[in-house]
């Protein structure tokens, strides 16, 4: 019988949810993609420091907790943590936002700085999470860091780019949003019609393109 490592926790009849450092990720996303094994899972959920692997039936979760325990002491995934990530996604962003002048006035830097060290930064897709096709985009530089605002807006459009702490959020549209935006974007991430609603994936990098116009 396998001991059951002390990150991973019985989620219901079909899940587990496992502790994992969060730049550890994208590899393990990566991992769980390419092994035979991935037929076992019904969704494989992402969070800021965790992964919730849901089977297709509750007597596959002894086969699965061995998988999973595989992956635990996988050294090669955390060796090699910092050469997993998936594609590279540009996105063109005009940095027009109406919160940008309130985040350089607070940062005491200009709203060309905001832009440029936004766009200059190394991004990529941590996890999705609060509403449908809304991706914590991690990689905002520590120079840009903000906590949310106070108020946040009852709505946000689709294609707002935002920030708040260390993250980009590129909004799906239609949700409440508490962050500042700094720009827009009119390339389509999330739409329901597509046979993949979300053109991101976990461990893509996100190149941010300033577009001046």
């Amino acid at each position: 019988m396998i001991t059951i490592d002390r990150r991973m926790h019985r989620a219901g009849d079909r899940g587990w949810l496992v502790d994992v450092v969060p730049q550890h990720i994208p590899a393990w996303i990566a991992a769980v993609r390419a092994s035979d094994w991935s037929a076992l899972l019904e969704d494989v959920v992402p969070a800021a420091a965790s992964i919730l692997f849901t089977a297709h039936r509750p007597h596959d979760m002894s086969d699965l907790e061995a998988h999973v325990v595989e992956l635990l002491t996988d050294n090669s995934l955390t060796e090699h943590a910092e050469q997993q990530h998936g594609r590279t996604i540009t996105i063109p962003v005009v940095y027009d936002g109406e919160d940008i002048a309130d985040v350089a006035a607070g940062l005491d830097i200009t709203v060309d700085e905001v832009a440029s060290c936004h766009s200059e930064s190394i991004h990529t897709v941590g996890f999705f999470g609060f509403a449908p096709g809304f991706a914590y985009i991690d990689g905002c530089p520590d120079q840009l860091a903000l906590p949310r605002r106070m108020s946040p807006r009852p709505r946000v459009d689709g294609g707002a780019i935002a920030i708040a702490g260390t993250q980009t959020v590129v909004y799906p549209g239609g949700t409440p949003g508490g962050w500042h935006i700094i720009g827009h974007t009119d390339v389509v991430l999330w739409n329901t019609s597509w046979d993949n609603p979300s053109r991101l994936s976990v461990g893509d990098r996100v190149v941010f393109e300033w577009v001046v116009r």
